[in-house]
């Protein structure tokens, strides 16, 4: 039987019989935002998370009047962030932008005991679509084909760079479960410090936005793998899918906006209706090619319903993430 692994939002969606168009209500006229809001991002500056908190921010800042601070604070797979918007008041200026490595890996690895369900969750504001495996040139890997022909004849000997027990760590997993290969697993860090140690020699391998790597692939110190979506973005035109090289692997990583449990649903509400509103800015869209990322959207709901199917779909590789611990 074929091995196939999908973790899409549009699986997800049609999983639970969820597919479907939902209009948007308007918020209840809430005033908020009156003051400056913190938006605190689990990751340091430079990534693709980092970059979809301050266009977040950016075009909030042009819709409402009010300015919306990013606050990166980065360690601890995203715990640390996490904690502090969790022990913030629920006022609503404090907001936590995050991803499923913190928001649900991390309770899968036993890293923490806080689940998607400790926040007031107020949207998926993007879906990474450019994530992308990428090889070192010093490694000496050219495609993916090659990766598993090389691991499995000399297992261990191709080092990933992941943040063990984060989202990474999961791609990783994911990998080795459907091809058989047998990577050595190394704690590289966050994105940008990974992006260091493949070029430095370091680290061999690695699954991050095309948008942290591309001019190292275009200038040839690193080669684009695969990319694990249903069909190939069309913003990264040239990297094929690793569907199309027999490995059924679909994975996204949303970017999800929570408040502290107990803020007022009336705000919530509203953040996720300004989070509608900028999406369908044009300039907005533009902003998203510089990651390879097209705009996507879900509301509340939607996203509650993606984050619980998400988190069935990784308890399958519990065991694993906490023996990386």
């Amino acid at each position: 039987m074929k091995k196939i692994f999908r973790a899409s939002l549009l699986s997800a969606m049609v999983g639970m019989g969820a597919i479907g168009a939902h209009t948007a209500a308007i918020a209840d006229d809430v005033k908020w935002p009156t003051r400056p809001v913190q938006v605190v991002v689990i990751a340091n500056p430079g990534g693709d998370t980092d970059f979809n908190a301050r266009m977040m921010a950016k075009y909030f800042n042009e819709i409402t009047g009010k300015t919306m601070v990013v606050t990166n604070v980065a360690g601890g797979g995203g715990t640390l962030a996490a904690e502090q918007v969790k022990g913030a008041a629920a006022d609503g200026n404090t907001i936590l932008f995050t991803h499923p490595g913190q928001m649900i890996v991390n309770e899968v690895a036993g890293l923490t005991e806080d689940s998607y369900e400790t926040f007031d969750i107020s949207c998926i504001a993007g879906v990474d679509k450019s994530a992308v495996f990428v090889a070192s040139k010093q490694s000496g890997v050219t495609s993916m084909k090659d990766l598993i022909e090389k691991s499995k004849a000399n297992p261990g000997s191709l080092t990933y760079g992941t943040e063990m027990g984060n989202f990474s760590h999961v791609q990783g997993l994911q990998l080795e479960k459907l091809s058989g290969a047998k990577l050595k697993m190394v704690d590289g860090g966050t994105v940008s410090d990974r992006v260091v140690g493949m070029l430095g020699g370091r680290l061999d391998l690695g699954a991050m936005s095309y948008g942290a790597v591309q001019d190292y692939v275009s200038g040839g110190q690193m080669v684009a793998l695969g990319q694990p979506n249903a069909e190939r973005n069309p913003l990264i035109p040239d990297v094929p899918t690793l569907k199309e090289q027999g490995l059924d692997i679909t994975l996204d990583k949303p970017y999800i906006v929570a408040f502290p449990k107990g803020t007022d649903p009336a705000i919530v509400k509203k953040m996720a209706d300004i989070m509608k509103q900028i999406t369908e800015k044009p300039a907005y869209a533009e902003d998203l090619k510089k990651f390879k990322q097209p705009v996507a959207y879900f509301n509340t709901e939607d996203s509650k319903e993606i984050l619980a199917k998400t988190r069935d779909d990784f308890m399958q590789f519990k065991d694993a993430l906490r023996q990386g611990k």
